[in-house]
């Protein structure tokens, strides 16, 4: 078995485009794919296969990264023929390979619908293979998380007086972002502070959402009337459409229903702006952040299964 990119000859790229997924979970068709390679957010060096000793390619995998990224930020999709009798190994290989050409190991995100456990048509047995490869890659961690969706259909409500909304400086957003990490139901931010300080965290959060396609002033702290610090929000963007980004409510604020006037603000500022989607995601285990969603307008569309390696992996 041969895992290499496709770089090695003028048409490794038509090979790779051509491969016809099989298997029940979603794959990338060939022209988003085109698209994704014009945009220099997937590339060839990003785009893996493994061959027999034939020359067939028996399975692919498809990095993604912004158009400025050094290294790729996700892998997007893992197909392997449904004629393998061991995908998770060859998978595994596949990815093992990939990682460490690319020198890092990004996560991978799989979609999929809300009833994957319990669907007829094999999605359990096709996302326990990649679990196993992802895990044996490195990818070790695993968290679900649902993604939202607003439209305009949903509409928006106006500013209650509860919150006022204001620009704040680098220092004020670092503060808040830190008092935000206390007792949060966030799985990754959880995770994170097991191994690095609040202040540590929230310099890396900053960083992140600095560096996604939102721009920094549209960021606002929250504040009740009396100046007291709320909270705040933090629309965002990907390359594709808006984003919720970050929100959230300080511990001494929290129970009082502020995180709705907090996610309010944040769809109106799209929704000034035009935006005909609004994208958002969040843990299944955090269910008062799901309930606050559901109340704003915004469906469920999937399921996100993330596989990523553990702190320091």
């Amino acid at each position: 078995m041969d895992f290499r990119a496709a770089t090695a000859d003028p048409t490794d790229m038509d090979r790779a485009l051509a491969y016809q997924a099989d298997g029940p979970v979603p794959a990338l068709a060939t022209e988003k794919i085109r698209e994704e390679l014009a945009a220099h957010q997937m590339r060839p060096e990003w785009t893996w296969f493994a061959e027999d000793e034939n020359g067939e390619i028996l399975a692919r995998a498809l990095w993604w990264g912004r158009a400025d990224s050094e290294q790729p930020i996700a892998l997007d999709c893992l197909q392997v023929r449904g004629s393998v009798a061991d995908p998770a190994s060859v998978a595994a290989g596949l990815l093992a390979a990939g990682h460490k050409a690319l020198g890092t190991l990004p996560g991978y995100n799989i979609s999929l619908p809300r009833d994957w456990r319990t669907a007829p048509d094999g999605v359990a047995d096709a996302v326990a293979w990649r679990r196993k490869a992802a895990s044996e890659a490195g990818l070790t961690r695993a968290i679900e998380r649902l993604r939202f969706e607003w439209t305009p259909a949903a509409g928006t409500v106006g500013p209650t007086g509860r919150l006022v909304f204001r620009e704040g400086t680098d220092e004020e957003f670092l503060d808040a972002f830190v008092r935000l990490s206390q007792g949060s139901l966030d799985l990754h931010t959880q995770s994170e502070l097991r191994t690095i300080d609040a202040e540590e965290l929230a310099r890396a959060d900053i960083a992140f959402y600095t560096d996604c396609p939102g721009e920094r002033s549209w960021w606002r702290l929250a504040h009740l009337p009396d100046g007291t610090l709320a909270g705040m929000a933090i629309p965002s963007a990907t390359p594709y459409h808006r984003n919720v980004g970050y929100l959230g409510v300080v511990p001494e604020q929290r129970g009082r229903g502020l995180i709705d006037e907090i996610l309010a603000e944040i769809t109106r500022f799209h929704a000034s702006e035009a935006a005909e989607r609004i994208t958002a995601t969040t843990d299944t285990v955090n269910a008062p952040m799901a309930a606050a969603f559901s109340r704003a307008g915004y469906e469920v569309t999937e399921i996100r299964l993330v596989l990523e390696a553990p702190q320091g992996g």
